[in-house]
């Protein structure tokens, strides 16, 4: 644990670190998929955990509210380990994300797999949610995507769920939700006044600085009088783990579902 004067060493590294990301969103993300080389356990993504012990904690969850006949849109699919995770429960599943370098890696990651497809659109853009499944509803998976968009673009997704999930369709999110300040979240993480763990590393330098995503986050952009809030409560985001040290790898959460009212 990182005494409050160590902590605020760290601070200047972060902001020269933090002041070459690219403002642009699409391009920050094309730039950094395009760098990375490994995914995986020891691998280079932030929140790439290795393994799918995240996603068993969600099963019952999943299984309890998603129509298991509807298909299933991973938004913010990344390298596809989510998606091909959901492909065990659900017909198929459509991961989606913003940059084409990470759809043309989970595409190689899930060689094979007939009831996997990705596709590269920004989910944020109007009417993105138009034909992803073709005419029937859909299920929505949004994993650690909300807390890393302003407010304008929270709302522009949520719309687009809302076309997407249509009546039959349910959303489930599961977003960090870290109770302190960059400096303290950098700091659970593994970072020292001597190091930074590279995959964190790369994240400040190359990504938009995250926020973070609750209760109260999720009131704002998805208000009970459009949106019918089915289950919610605290769950565990597994990182990249970098340090050996326990629970650094596991940030706080939360979790919901919700269904569109009509």
């Amino acid at each position: 644990m990182l005494s409050a004067l160590q902590k605020y060493l760290i601070i200047p590294k972060l902001l020269r670190l933090s002041r070459s990301a690219p403002k642009n969103r699409p391009v920050a993300w094309d730039r950094y998929w395009a760098g990375i080389a490994r995914t995986g356990v020891q691998g280079e993504v932030l929140w790439d955990s290795g393994n799918d012990h995240e996603l068993l904690g969600y099963r019952d969850v999943l299984q309890r509210h998603l129509d298991p006949g509807l298909p299933v849109v991973d938004i913010g699919c990344g390298h596809g380990s989510f998606t091909r995770a959901l492909s065990s429960y659900f017909p198929q599943v459509l991961g989606v994300d913003v940059s084409s370098h990470a759809v043309a890696r989970a595409r190689s990651e899930s060689a094979g797999m007939e009831n996997v497809s990705y596709v590269v659109r920004d989910m944020t853009a109007p009417g993105a949610g138009a034909g992803l499944v073709g005419p029937t509803d859909a299920n929505v998976f949004i994993r650690g995507v909300l807390h890393v968009l302003d407010q304008a673009d929270q709302a522009a997704l949520v719309d687009n769920l809302r076309e997407l999930v249509g009546s039959r369709g349910t959303v489930f999110l599961a977003e960090t939700n870290f109770q302190g300040n960059p400096v303290d979240y950098i700091a659970h993480l593994g970072a020292t006044t001597r190091n930074i763990p590279e995959p964190l590393e790369r994240a400040i330098r190359e990504l938009p600085m995250p926020g973070h995503f609750g209760p109260a986050e999720r009131s704002r952009v998805m208000p009970t009088d459009i949106w019918e809030l089915v289950e919610d409560g605290p769950a565990t985001i597994e990182t990249n783990p970098m340090t050996g040290v326990a629970g650094a790898s596991a940030v706080p959460g939360y979790f919901a579902v919700l269904r569109a009212r009509r």
